[in-house]
């Protein structure tokens, strides 16, 4: 009876060894937590490959694109001869997705542009959003003739042309893609696209019922200043800790004034008001270039253009604000590149200064090494940088949108009063400081 057992457990021990060999083999690798590393657009199986998702690029009107560039053009005197440019500005990741889109060769990029919409997993709309805020308060240059630029019926208009496509009304636009970089762009229609992967660089103005880490993905601004292309090391960097930038501002901003108080007569501490011009940011970029630390305050809203600034110059970002999300966290350790300080421990007096003295050489110097690691990350004009990340972030919200979709076509009706569990809260954070 034993051998009668035996001799069948020995014929299948070579199938099962075999079969642990190929499982083993075709097996996809964890990803790898180095922020350095590329995420690959084809993932190999035993015969599936991961395709990149589709995208069509809405075809918009002129006025919502490069019509709004002319106008702000022609609001600063511009001749109509002259050549269309997009203006420079901390929230002008809406021109440099719109141009990537637009790019003839788009090898390597995580989203696959379509032509055909009836193909398209996502639809992209190209509205600048951010530009048209900054133009609606300008009047028409003096001796020009035009009707005056209105963002809020810019806003509208996009409404009703979004409203007349089959493809928003198939899924109520939880498909579409739109930039809000500006906290104030799209204020007055954002109930309307709130379904949307919404591309913002924080949830300052949005309530939770329009915005959530799961729907929504955060942008970094566009940095100011040059980036630092030198070495690590502290021997350059003379000053402890360096800010430029508007002392007083409003809601969660009013505690750079507190921090101006306590940190202005500290000997190592460079503290200075100064708004946005040329000769600001050449100084700022002085400044952040030979700092060891950049202050980042909150500004009228959590996050500020300074933190990028501060990332591509090497200089370790001291974040005080207490409700700040920020951009790439599923593959970015912020604890490693910068200090997190929350509002109450900050203005303490003596104590912030004195924090930051009592950090080693060698703590700095591995600080600015994770910086270097991932400051590609905030380089738009970067083949390999914030772009292709924005899109990879956009790709992995193709599974929840279809799973949205697929549910809402069941549903009858909701009960309103029950909590809805489908995102993070972003209104219950803070920050921890490190000690």
């Amino acid at each position: 009876m034993r051998r009668s057992l035996l001799k069948p457990l020995l014929l299948s021990l070579p199938l099962s060894l075999l079969a642990f060999y190929l499982f083993s083999s075709f097996s996809v690798p964890n990803p790898s937590p180095n922020p350095n590393h590329k995420i690959p657009l084809h993932l190999s199986t035993t015969s599936t490959r991961f395709q990149a998702p589709k995208i069509y690029l809405y075809d918009l009107p002129r006025k919502f694109t490069y019509g709004a560039i002319q106008s702000y053009a022609a609001a600063r005197g511009a001749k109509e001869s002259d050549p269309l440019k997009y203006p420079g500005h901390q929230h002008s990741a809406e021109w440099f997705l719109f141009e990537d889109l637009n790019r003839v060769e788009r090898a390597g990029s995580p989203l696959q542009r379509v032509l055909d919409p009836e193909e398209a997993d996502l639809f992209y709309v190209p509205f600048f959003s951010s530009l048209s805020l900054v133009v609606n308060p300008i009047r028409p240059a003096e001796g020009t003739k035009g009707p005056v630029y209105s963002d809020e019926g810019m806003q509208e208009d996009l409404i009703k042309w979004l409203e007349g496509t089959k493809y928003w009304k198939r899924n109520n636009g939880r498909d579409h893609v739109i930039i809000a970089q500006d906290p104030n762009a799209l204020f007055k229609v954002i109930d309307k696209v709130r379904n949307g992967i919404l591309l913002v660089s924080d949830f300052g103005r949005l309530k939770g019922d329009q915005a959530s880490l799961v729907k929504d993905i955060i942008l970094p601004y566009s940095h100011r200043i040059n980036s630092y292309n030198g070495e690590i090391g502290v021997g350059n960097r003379k000053s402890l800790l360096f800010f430029m930038g508007n002392r007083y501002r409003k809601e969660g901003g009013k505690i750079r004034d507190t921090l101006f108080q306590i940190l202005e007569h500290e000997n190592d501490v460079i503290i200075k008001h100064g708004a946005q011009s040329r000769v600001s940011r050449r100084m700022a970029s002085q400044g952040m270039h030979s700092s060891k630390f950049c202050l980042h305050p909150a500004g009228d809203t959590p996050s500020a253009c300074r933190l990028f600034d501060a990332i591509v110059s090497l200089c370790v970002p001291v974040i005080v604000s207490d409700y700040i999300e920020l951009p790439f966290e599923d593959i970015i350790d912020y604890k490693k590149i910068a200090v997190f300080v929350d509002t109450d421990t900050a203005v303490k007096t003596g104590y912030l200064a004195s924090y930051l003295r009592g950090i080693s050489e060698e703590a700095i110097l591995q600080y600015q090494k994770e910086l270097k690691l991932v400051k590609r990350y905030f380089e738009y004009d970067d083949p390999n940088g914030t772009v292709n990340e924005i899109w990879r972030q956009v790709s992995q919200k193709v599974p929840l949108i279809k799973l949205m979709i697929n549910r809402e076509k069941r549903l009858v009706r909701r009960r309103l009063n029950d909590p809805d569990c489908s995102c993070i809260c972003t209104g219950q954070n803070g920050t921890n400081t490190r000690l």
